[in-house]
């Protein structure tokens, strides 16, 4: 039962995008509202599918977990990033300095 819900859903959605393309001769903004509106009733029966309702619990969890996110304040992040461009400049003038070396030993060598 749950393979033909998510069938007529995906169906549904065919449907409604091809019939936007279809009706060009309408108004654009009743084919959008007709275009959502399926889109809903298609949301709505994949919902009562078992893989709908395992997705629609993934999203409640994942708004609760965001929901206990500490983000930092505006110091702590210009801090970080000051921090992490004084490091980026400092690795990137060693590999400046390894290359030159480098580059160096190879023209000695060669001749």
């Amino acid at each position: 039962m749950d393979k033909l819900l998510l069938t007529v859903s995906v169906l549904l959605i065919a449907a409604a995008i091809g019939g936007f393309y279809y009706f060009d001769d309408q108004p654009q903004w009743l084919r959008v509202i007709a275009l959502l509106a399926a889109f809903g009733v298609s949301v709505m029966i994949a919902l009562q599918t078992a893989l709908g309702q395992t997705a629609w619990a993934f999203r409640r969890d994942a708004i609760i977990e965001v929901r206990k996110v500490v983000w930092p304040t505006r110091k702590e992040t210009v801090q970080t990033t000051i921090i992490v461009l004084i490091v980026v400049i400092i690795m990137s003038l060693l590999l400046w300095a390894l290359d030159s070396i480098l580059a160096w030993a190879v023209r000695y060598l060669t001749g």
